[in-house]
C-alpha cells in the first residue's frame, strides 16, 4: 500500500477509535445546528439563503444540542470514461480508459473553532467571544495523484451590529484560496461543476484567480454585509514558503509565485423577494508574479476582473438556481517572455460560464452549463494547442440523485448525505482544437468525458 494512503488510514482510524460513534455519524454543520443539509443547501454544496447567512456568520450558529467536536468525513469514489483512450494511461497507475478511482477522501474540522467546549475552556463570559470564531478545515487524500495534502482552509471571526439602524454582519478571515470565503456559488472556489474527473484528457486554461493559487497562498481579509443587501470584501494574498507548502503536501516546484501582496476585492448586491433571491456583483485579483518561481528576469503582472449574477427560486417542490460569471484576465508577461515561457509580452484570457441547476422534491436534480474560454494566441503558454490558442467551449450535463437529502440518512446515520451524479462533458473546442480537427490529428470530441461519482458525507 502506498505511503500517503497509509498515513491517511492511520489518521482516520485514530478519529474512529477515539471519537464516539455519533461523532462520525453526521456532518459537522448539521450536528452543530441540529438541522438537516437542506436547511443550508439546495443540493450540496450549493448554498441557499440560509446557508449563505450561516457562512457569513462564520460557521458559528449552534443549537447547543451537540457535545461532540465538529468533525466530518467525505468520500468520492468515481468512474471515468473518455471518448478516446489516453496512451500510457490517464494518470500514473491508471488504465488508458474506463478507470475506477477514489477521487477524494477528506477529513473536515468545520464549525465553531472551539466546538462545544468554549464554556469549559473560557467560562461563560469568555465563551461569548470564543463562539464568534469559526473554522472550515479540509484535509484530503487525492486518490488520483496519490497524495495527502491540506485542502481548503479558512478561519473566521464574525459578529453582528447596526449602522444607522440598518443591520450588518461583519467579519475577518484568513484562508488559502482566493474566493473560498465567498457566499455565492458564482465565484471559482465553489462554482459548478462542483466536482469533475481528474482523469480527463485535457482541461481548458483558466485565469489565475480560478484555482491557479489554491493552497499555495495565504491571505487575510475582512468583509461587511449591510442591510441584507450590500456585500463588501477586501483581502490580500501572498505565496507561502516552499517549506510550508511541502509540509502541507503541496509541491511548490514550477508554480507561479506571488511576490508582494496581491489584493483581492469583492462587491455584490443581493435582494430577497418572497422565497427567491437575486445577486449581481464583481470580484477580482491583481498579482505581481515570478513565473515558475524564477525572479531572474523580473516580474509578470496579472489583473483578473470578474462579473457574476445569480438568481435562486424556491416554489412548491422545486428549487431552481441560475448562475453566470465572466472573468477577464490581462497578462503582462515580460518575465515569462524573457524565459521563453510565453511567446508574447502581453496576452489576455477570458472565461465565461452560465449554469442552470434544478432540484425536484429535494431529491432529483439536473444541471446544464455552457462554458467558453478565449484569448490571445500564444504558442509558449499553450504548447498542447496546435494553433497556440486557448479557445475552448462546450457543455456540462449532470444528473443527480440525493436519496437522503430531504429526510436525512438511515436511522443508524440520521444526518448523513449522499449524492449520486452522472456527468457528461461535451467539447466543441478545446485548446484551439475544433470539434472535427485541430491540425495535429486530434478532435475536441476525443476529450468528451463521462464521469460517475458517489459523493458521501457523514
Amino acid at each position: 500500500m502506498k505511503s500517503s494512503f497509509k498515513t491517511l488510514t492511520a489518521l482516520l482510524m485514530a478519529v474512529f477509535v477515539l471519537t464516539p460513534l455519533t461523532c462520525r455519524a453526521v456532518p459537522s454543520f448539521a450536528r452543530q445546528t441540529g438541522l438537516q443539509c437542506i436547511a443550508c443547501h439546495t443540493e450540496f454544496p450549493e448554498l441557499n439563503s440560509f446557508g449563505r447567512a450561516f457562512k457569513l456568520g462564520g460557521y458559528t450558529l449552534s443549537s447547543g444540542q451537540s457535545n461532540l467536536p465538529p468533525i466530518a468525513l467525505m468520500l468520492q469514489p468515481s468512474f471515468t470514461h473518455t471518448a478516446q483512450g489516453q496512451d500510457g494511461g490517464a494518470a500514473t497507475g491508471f488504465n488508458d480508459n474506463n478507470n475506477l478511482a477514489m477521487n477524494q477522501i477528506s477529513l473536515f474540522y468545520a464549525g465553531r473553532l472551539f466546538g462545544p467546549f468554549a464554556g469549559k475552556l473560557f467560562g461563560t463570559d469568555g465563551a461569548a467571544l470564543a463562539n464568534k470564531f469559526g473554522v472550515f478545515s479540509q484535509t484530503t487524500y487525492d486518490g488520483v495523484a496519490d497524495r495527502l495534502h491540506w485542502d481548503n482552509l479558512e478561519f473566521r471571526f464574525a459578529d453582528m451590529g447596526e449602522i444607522n439602524e440598518k443591520p450588518i454582519v461583519y467579519g475577518a478571515y484568513i484562508n488559502n484560496n482566493p474566493t473560498l470565503q465567498d457566499p455565492w456559488n458564482t465565484t471559482p472556489a465553489w462554482g459548478f461543476p462542483f466536482s469533475q474527473s481528474a482523469l480527463a484528457a485535457q482541461q481548458p486554461p483558466a485565469p489565475l484567480i480560478d484555482g491557479g493559487l489554491a493552497q499555495q497562498v495565504g491571505g487575510a481579509g475582512a468583509y461587511v454585509f449591510v442591510d441584507n443587501s450590500f456585500y463588501i470584501d477586501v483581502a490580500g494574498y501572498r505565496t507561502l514558503s516552499p517549506e510550508l507548502q511541502t509540509t502541507m503536501g503541496v509541491s511548490p516546484g514550477g508554480e507561479t509565485q506571488v511576490t508582494g501582496l496581491a489584493p483581492y476585492w469583492r462587491l455584490a448586491y443581493t435582494k430577497a423577494v418572497d422565497n427567491n433571491s437575486y445577486e449581481i456583483g464583481t470580484f477580482g485579483l491583481a498579482a505581481d508574479t515570478y513565473p515558475g518561481g524564477d525572479a531572474s528576469t523580473g516580474k509578470d503582472h496579472y489583473l483578473d476582473v470578474g462579473f457574476d449574477a445569480q438568481a435562486q427560486f424556491a416554489f412548491d417542490k422545486n428549487d431552481l438556481t441560475l448562475m453566470t460569471s465572466w472573468i477577464h484576465e490581462q497578462q503582462n508577461l515580460g518575465s515569462s517572455q524573457a524565459q521563453a515561457i510565453s511567446a508574447n509580452g502581453a496576452d489576455n484570457l477570458d472565461k465565461f460560464k452560465i449554469t442552470c441547476d434544478y432540484l425536484y422534491d429535494k431529491t432529483y436534480g439536473m444541471a446544464v452549463q455552457f462554458f467558453a474560454v478565449g484569448g490571445s494566441h500564444d504558442a509558449g503558454l499553450y504548447p498542447n494547442s496546435a494553433t497556440g490558442s486557448p479557445a475552448s467551449e462546450g457543455v456540462v450535463l449532470q444528473l443527480n440523485w440525493l436519496p437522503f437529502n430531504k429526510s436525512g440518512g438511515p436511522s443508524f446515520w440520521p444526518a448523513s448525505n449522499v449524492k449520486f451524479s452522472l456527468q457528461y462533458t461535451i467539447y466543441d473546442r478545446i485548446n484551439g482544437a475544433s470539434k472535427n480537427y485541430d491540425g495535429a490529428g486530434h478532435n475536441a470530441s476525443d476529450n468528451n468525458t463521462l464521469y460517475v461519482e458517489a459523493w458521501m458525507a457523514f
